[in-house]
Formats: structure tokens, sequence, C-alpha cells
């Protein structure tokens, strides 16, 4: 079981790196990497109280896997963003990789997500707020793509206070 000392951490090369499907005969694999992202974001909210989805490639595992737990579990095999609305609107973003750093970035105010779930099912959920750019944040990491690279400009920088 993977915790908090997997967490790859800002200036790991691989989260620079573009993540590969998940393939159907990896779908038994799926349900292990699930229940180590959860173990590891628990763990985040436990020590820096925040924490709401992981992607796989956070822990070296390089597929394009979301786990999200808000009011429930919820797995995205493979997602894909589109519908991404014109509208934009201005937050500081936060990252297990660098938990006390916050980054003042745009996002999208709706988008759609399709994905497979656990079961290989194909689903597709439309999002708007603050679930909209927790998955386009968690759909950067699957590009290799960190919100660093997304600041504003060089001063949408802050550490994280209490």
């Amino acid at each position: 079981m993977k915790n908090l000392n997997d967490l790859l951490l800002l200036g790991d090369p691989r989260l620079y790196e573009k993540s590969e499907t998940v393939l159907s005969s990896e779908l038994p694999l799926v349900k292990g990497w699930a229940a180590d992202l959860h173990n590891v974001m628990m763990q985040i909210r436990e020590k820096y109280h925040f924490g709401r989805a992981i992607a796989a490639p956070q822990l070296g595992i390089m597929k394009r896997l979301i786990y999200m737990h808000i009011d429930k579990p919820m797995v995205f095999i493979n997602p894909e963003l589109d519908e991404l609305s014109e509208s934009m609107f201005e937050l500081w973003d936060d990252c297990m990789c660098f938990p006390n750093l916050l980054v003042r970035v745009q996002r999208h105010q709706s988008i759609r997500i399709k994905y497979l779930d656990e079961n290989w099912q194909a689903r597709e959920w439309r999002l708007e707020g603050d679930l909209s750019e927790l998955l386009q944040h968690e759909y950067d990491h699957l590009e290799g793509i960190l919100c660093t690279q997304r600041a504003i400009d060089e001063k949408s920088f802050k550490w994280r206070m209490g």
C-alpha cells in the first residue's frame, strides 16, 4: 500500500510526463491503484487539511486515472475534457505535490468530462465552478502539466498560512 512518502514532489521529472492510457486488460489493477490514491489523499487531508482528488501520476503510476472522494469515492479512467466554457475564473490553486505553495491560475468555469468508471462503463459529467476547476487540475497531471506552469504571472505564488 502506497503512503505519503510515495507522493512525487515538485521537481520530480515524472510529474512532467504525459500518462499512458489504461488498457481494458489493466482493469483488475485499477482497484489497487484507487486504494493507493485514497490512502495517500487521506494522509494529505490529515496532515495538510486539504485534498478532494488525486491523479495516479502523483504517485508515480503513469496511467490516465483520477480518484476523487468528496461525498463518495469516484474513479475516472481515461478521462477526456471537452465543452470547456469560454468564461474563466481565477483562484489560488493548491497541489499535494507542493502542499505549502498556492498558485494563482485561471480555469474554465464549466467543462464536460467523459470517462470510464471502475466497471469500464462510459460516463460523462458536466461540472461547474470548484468541481470544474478540480477536475481540470487533476486532468493536467495526466498531461504532465502542473499548476505552477499555469500561473497567471510571476507574482502568482504564495505560501499557505496555517
